[in-house]
């Protein structure tokens, strides 16, 4: 949104009624309230628009309701392009995620073509955002339309408000609710490094491509490590084995479905965690002129946002 701003671009914004608006106080930007599950008011948000940036999803790695998350990733995405594509927009950006692309066996950085089966794919989330992304690509193929695709990785950065589940790694390292870790893998990028890759493609991009978003290649203890080094207090961590992990997210998962209220790990997120999510941007660089800051900055500016916001 900041990027199309500062880009000269005129901004239109499909929000829900009761969505948090306090990133987008006091910006010149157009209010379009709606929803991804109502069919009538994306059609009316994409009237007279030139550009459509999809950046919407439900990104949770527990939802009491799985049905929900599909109505809006998958259905809601569906809808959207269609709606898009019968309004005649000149460019359509759908962010999809890493989570679609397959991993390498032997923990090197993985690129686009990466195979992946649904049957391979750990939770509801990353199952919704694959199964979404295919459907843009066959929505792509059969109507000719001039869809993008970015796969963002990990972003981290500021005005994360509610937080996602990125945020709260950071958000957690800050309230000392990190004593473990897993020997795990992560591709962090700032999350402003990430918007302006999205407006590199809508310029660049090929239509029917797909282009990942990513940063740098870090496991978790070494990203816990610089949020350590960035808050100035480094702390000793039990290395702990995804077997352990398991039946301790089980239980968590049951008291959850109590609650209602998101438990702090799933049996889903300990299983992607066996892998190291690497991935490789090279890419976006070549065709886009995507570039990236070290993962610190972004670790950086999530701390100091956090800290200024009370968090």
């Amino acid at each position: 949104m900041l990027c199309l701003l500062k880009a000269g671009h005129e901004v239109r914004l499909l929000i829900r009624p009761n969505s948090d608006r306090r990133n987008i106080d006091n910006l010149p930007v157009e209010i379009f309230e709606g929803d991804l599950r109502d069919r009538c008011s994306l059609e009316k948000a994409v009237e007279s628009c030139d550009y459509l940036f999809h950046v919407a999803a439900d990104y949770r790695l527990w939802v009491p309701d799985p049905q929900t998350m599909y109505d809006i990733n998958v259905h809601g995405t569906e809808t959207l392009i269609i709606a898009a594509a019968n309004a005649g927009l000149k460019r359509i950006i759908y962010t999809s995620s890493v989570a679609t692309l397959g991993l390498t066996t032997n923990g090197t950085p993985a690129d686009e073509e990466i195979p992946v089966t649904l049957k391979q794919i750990n939770g509801h989330y990353k199952r919704s955002k694959y199964i979404a992304e295919q459907r843009v690509k066959d929505l792509t193929r059969q109507h000719q339309l001039p869809v993008v695709i970015v796969n963002p990785s990990t972003p981290i950065g500021p005005r994360d408000i509610r937080p996602t589940p990125t945020g709260r790694i950071v958000l957690d390292t800050l309230h000392d609710r990190m004593p473990a870790y897993l020997n795990t893998g992560l591709n962090i990028a700032h999350v402003d490094d990430i918007a302006q890759g999205h407006l590199l493609a809508c310029q660049y991009g090929k239509t029917g491509e797909r282009y990942i978003l990513g940063g740098d290649n870090m496991s978790l203890l070494e990203v816990l490590e610089t949020l350590d080094d960035i808050i100035g207090q480094r702390k000793k961590r039990i290395n702990l084995p995804t077997n352990l992990m398991l039946p301790i997210a089980w239980f968590m998962e049951q008291i959850a479905a109590i609650t209602h209220k998101e438990p702090r790990a799933t049996l889903d997120s300990i299983r992607m965690a066996r892998k190291m999510m690497f991935f490789t941007s090279e890419k976006a660089i070549k065709t886009l002129g995507y570039t990236f800051r070290p993962a610190r900055y972004a670790l950086e500016d999530a701390v100091r946002w956090y800290q200024n916001h009370g968090y």
